[in-house]
């Protein structure tokens, strides 16, 4: 299901204007894809990304191209680990969080 542009714009305002609900969605595109969902976990960082930092300046940060960027976040993208970790360390330090994995209770 394709999100309309009114959702995206309340997300990045959202995102612009409470750094909690910033820090919870960075949370949650890792987590999903952490836990398999890849496709909605890049979905969820991309619309991060648009809010926050935007292309063109993880793009310099990561020394990817921006286009390339935008392609690895997209439906059919597939990031290779070394630049979707490159990326997921500039957003934590942009954010100023520092997340870490732990096992799930059984």
């Amino acid at each position: 299901m394709a999100l309309t542009k009114s959702f995206k714009e309340l997300v990045q305002r959202r995102v612009a204007a409470d750094p909690d609900f910033a820090g919870a969605l960075l949370r949650e595109g890792i987590d999903t894809m952490l836990t398999g969902d890849v496709g909605t976990g890049k979905a969820i960082l991309r619309d991060y990304i648009k809010a926050t930092v935007g292309f063109e300046k993880l793009g310099e940060a990561t020394g990817t191209q921006p286009k390339s960027l935008i392609r690895m976040f997209g439906p059919r993208g597939n990031p290779q680990a070394r630049n979707l970790f490159g990326v997921l360390v500039y957003l934590q330090e942009q954010a100023g969080v520092q997340l870490h994995v732990t096992p799930a209770p059984r």
